[in-house]
Protein backbone atom coordinates (compact mmCIF):
# COMPACT_ATOMS: atom_id res chain seq x y z
CA UNK A 1 0.00 0.00 0.00
CA UNK A 2 1.32 3.50 -0.73
CA UNK A 3 0.43 6.81 1.31
CA UNK A 4 1.39 10.21 0.67
CA UNK A 5 2.82 11.85 3.49
CA UNK A 6 1.88 15.82 4.02
CA UNK A 7 5.57 17.17 5.17
CA UNK A 8 8.44 18.07 3.76
CA UNK A 9 10.39 17.94 6.72
CA UNK A 10 13.11 15.19 5.92
CA UNK A 11 13.40 13.98 9.30
CA UNK A 12 9.68 12.86 9.48
CA UNK A 13 9.76 11.29 6.42
CA UNK A 14 13.12 8.86 7.41
CA UNK A 15 11.18 8.32 10.48
CA UNK A 16 7.85 7.26 8.59
CA UNK A 17 8.99 5.09 6.31
CA UNK A 18 11.80 3.40 9.15
CA UNK A 19 8.40 2.26 10.91
CA UNK A 20 6.22 1.70 7.80
CA UNK A 21 7.65 0.08 5.47
CA UNK A 22 8.61 -3.40 7.21
CA UNK A 23 4.61 -3.37 7.53
CA UNK A 24 4.32 -3.00 3.93
CA UNK A 25 3.32 0.39 3.38
CA UNK A 26 5.35 2.43 1.13
CA UNK A 27 5.38 6.31 2.18
CA UNK A 28 5.92 8.80 -0.52
CA UNK A 29 6.86 12.35 -0.19
CA UNK A 30 5.18 15.23 -1.49
CA UNK A 31 8.39 15.90 -4.32
CA UNK A 32 7.74 12.06 -5.69
CA UNK A 33 4.44 12.84 -6.30
CA UNK A 34 5.36 16.23 -8.52
CA UNK A 35 4.20 18.35 -5.67
CA UNK A 36 7.04 21.01 -5.15
CA UNK A 37 6.30 21.97 -2.31
CA UNK A 38 3.67 21.57 0.64
CA UNK A 39 3.02 24.16 3.32
CA UNK A 40 -0.22 24.80 5.06
CA UNK A 41 -1.15 26.88 7.80
CA UNK A 42 -1.68 24.79 10.92
CA UNK A 43 -4.43 26.78 12.63
CA UNK A 44 -6.01 24.17 14.75
CA UNK A 45 -6.07 24.13 18.65
CA UNK A 46 -5.27 20.48 19.19
CA UNK A 47 -2.66 18.16 17.46
CA UNK A 48 -5.98 16.45 16.00
CA UNK A 49 -7.05 19.17 14.20
CA UNK A 50 -3.49 20.24 12.84
CA UNK A 51 -3.15 16.88 11.27
CA UNK A 52 -6.61 16.48 9.95
CA UNK A 53 -5.70 20.22 8.05
CA UNK A 54 -2.81 18.96 6.73
CA UNK A 55 -4.04 15.88 5.91
CA UNK A 56 -7.33 17.12 3.60
CA UNK A 57 -4.69 19.53 2.16
CA UNK A 58 -3.03 16.82 0.96
CA UNK A 59 -5.54 14.38 0.37
CA UNK A 60 -7.41 17.23 -2.36
CA UNK A 61 -4.14 18.40 -3.89
CA UNK A 62 -2.73 14.79 -4.46
CA UNK A 63 -6.30 12.69 -5.14
CA UNK A 64 -3.84 9.95 -3.20
CA UNK A 65 -4.47 8.64 0.14
CA UNK A 66 -2.83 10.97 2.30
CA UNK A 67 -1.88 11.14 5.61
CA UNK A 68 -0.16 13.45 8.47
CA UNK A 69 1.04 13.82 12.03
CA UNK A 70 0.77 16.72 14.06
CA UNK A 71 3.14 16.00 17.15
CA UNK A 72 4.79 18.01 20.22
CA UNK A 73 6.26 18.38 23.69
CA UNK A 74 4.10 19.59 26.42
CA UNK A 75 5.76 20.34 29.20
CA UNK A 76 3.71 19.99 32.56
CA UNK A 77 5.73 22.79 34.31
CA UNK A 78 4.80 25.10 31.32
CA UNK A 79 0.95 24.49 31.33
CA UNK A 80 1.75 22.30 28.55
CA UNK A 81 3.91 24.80 26.67
CA UNK A 82 5.19 24.10 23.69
CA UNK A 83 2.22 21.87 22.79
CA UNK A 84 1.03 22.80 19.08
CA UNK A 85 3.27 25.61 18.84
CA UNK A 86 6.20 23.41 19.51
CA UNK A 87 7.67 23.58 15.54
CA UNK A 88 6.75 27.80 16.24
CA UNK A 89 7.85 27.96 19.58
CA UNK A 90 10.09 30.72 20.06
CA UNK A 91 9.89 31.26 16.24
CA UNK A 92 12.67 32.13 14.02
CA UNK A 93 15.68 30.42 16.60
CA UNK A 94 17.63 27.74 15.96
CA UNK A 95 16.37 24.29 17.30
CA UNK A 96 19.77 24.08 19.58
CA UNK A 97 18.76 27.90 20.97
CA UNK A 98 14.95 26.30 21.38
CA UNK A 99 16.01 23.32 23.34
CA UNK A 100 18.31 25.59 25.41
CA UNK A 101 15.50 28.48 25.80
CA UNK A 102 13.38 25.62 27.15
CA UNK A 103 15.82 24.35 29.27
CA UNK A 104 16.72 28.60 30.69
CA UNK A 105 12.69 28.52 31.07
CA UNK A 106 13.09 25.47 33.32
CA UNK A 107 16.57 26.30 35.39
CA UNK A 108 14.50 26.49 38.70
CA UNK A 109 12.17 23.45 38.20
CA UNK A 110 13.06 20.19 40.79
CA UNK A 111 13.48 17.02 38.89
CA UNK A 112 10.36 15.52 39.97
CA UNK A 113 8.58 18.88 38.59
CA UNK A 114 9.86 18.38 34.94
CA UNK A 115 7.80 15.93 33.99
CA UNK A 116 6.64 15.61 30.27
CA UNK A 117 5.40 14.35 27.42
CA UNK A 118 5.66 13.57 23.39
CA UNK A 119 2.41 13.61 21.69
CA UNK A 120 1.71 12.37 18.00
CA UNK A 121 -2.04 12.71 15.99
CA UNK A 122 -1.72 10.90 12.78
CA UNK A 123 -5.01 11.27 10.60
CA UNK A 124 -5.47 9.69 7.74
CA UNK A 125 -7.57 9.70 4.54
CA UNK A 126 -8.12 6.57 2.56
CA UNK A 127 -10.83 7.70 0.17
CA UNK A 128 -13.51 10.65 1.28
CA UNK A 129 -15.47 8.12 2.62
CA UNK A 130 -12.70 6.37 4.96
CA UNK A 131 -10.57 8.03 7.49
CA UNK A 132 -8.29 6.77 9.72
CA UNK A 133 -7.21 8.58 13.30
CA UNK A 134 -4.48 7.85 15.53
CA UNK A 135 -2.33 8.85 18.41
CA UNK A 136 0.16 7.90 20.74
CA UNK A 137 2.15 9.27 23.32
CA UNK A 138 5.59 8.73 25.48
CA UNK A 139 5.96 9.89 28.81
CA UNK A 140 9.03 11.46 30.35
CA UNK A 141 11.23 14.43 31.94
CA UNK A 142 13.20 16.99 30.62
CA UNK A 143 16.53 17.32 30.67
CA UNK A 144 18.85 19.83 32.64
CA UNK A 145 21.00 20.14 29.60
CA UNK A 146 20.87 18.40 25.85
CA UNK A 147 22.51 15.34 24.99
CA UNK A 148 23.12 12.71 22.12
CA UNK A 149 23.75 13.53 18.30
CA UNK A 150 20.45 11.45 16.78
CA UNK A 151 17.14 11.96 16.27
CA UNK A 152 16.07 15.78 15.70
CA UNK A 153 13.47 18.78 17.26
CA UNK A 154 13.33 18.56 20.74
CA UNK A 155 14.99 14.95 21.43
CA UNK A 156 18.28 16.16 22.91
CA UNK A 157 16.58 17.04 26.14
CA UNK A 158 13.88 14.79 26.45
CA UNK A 159 14.55 11.95 28.34
CA UNK A 160 12.90 8.48 28.21
CA UNK A 161 14.24 5.82 30.91
CA UNK A 162 17.12 7.98 31.93
CA UNK A 163 18.09 8.56 28.30
CA UNK A 164 17.36 11.29 25.76
CA UNK A 165 15.54 10.58 22.56
CA UNK A 166 19.24 11.77 20.94
CA UNK A 167 20.68 8.90 22.98
CA UNK A 168 18.48 6.54 21.85
CA UNK A 169 19.09 3.99 18.50
CA UNK A 170 16.57 4.36 15.74
CA UNK A 171 14.76 1.12 17.05
CA UNK A 172 14.87 2.14 20.61
CA UNK A 173 13.24 5.27 19.79
CA UNK A 174 10.62 4.25 17.18
CA UNK A 175 9.74 1.26 20.04
CA UNK A 176 9.14 3.84 22.44
CA UNK A 177 8.21 7.14 20.62
CA UNK A 178 4.91 8.66 20.43
CA UNK A 179 5.03 8.74 16.66
CA UNK A 180 6.49 4.89 16.69
CA UNK A 181 3.22 3.89 18.54
CA UNK A 182 0.75 5.90 16.49
CA UNK A 183 2.15 4.92 12.79
CA UNK A 184 2.22 1.01 14.26
CA UNK A 185 -1.36 1.70 15.32
CA UNK A 186 -1.75 2.88 11.85
CA UNK A 187 -0.61 -0.14 10.06
CA UNK A 188 -2.93 -2.30 12.29
CA UNK A 189 -5.87 -0.30 10.97
CA UNK A 190 -4.92 -0.13 7.17
CA UNK A 191 -4.46 -4.14 7.86
CA UNK A 192 -8.13 -4.72 8.93
CA UNK A 193 -8.95 -2.04 6.00
CA UNK A 194 -7.30 -3.47 3.35
CA UNK A 195 -8.76 -7.30 4.88
CA UNK A 196 -12.22 -5.96 4.67
CA UNK A 197 -11.94 -4.84 1.31
CA UNK A 198 -10.48 -8.10 -0.02
CA UNK A 199 -13.28 -9.81 1.59
CA UNK A 200 -15.70 -7.62 -0.22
Amino acid sequence: MKLVAATGNKDKLLEFSRILSPLGIEVLSPAEIGIAEFDVSETGDTFAENAAIKAKAMFERSGLPSFADDSGLCIDALDGRPGVYSARYLDGLPQDEKNLGILKELANIADENRTARFICNIHCILRKDKTVITEGACEGEIAHSPSGDGGFGYDPIFLYDGKSFASLSDAEKDKASHRGIALRELAEKLEEFLKIQGDN
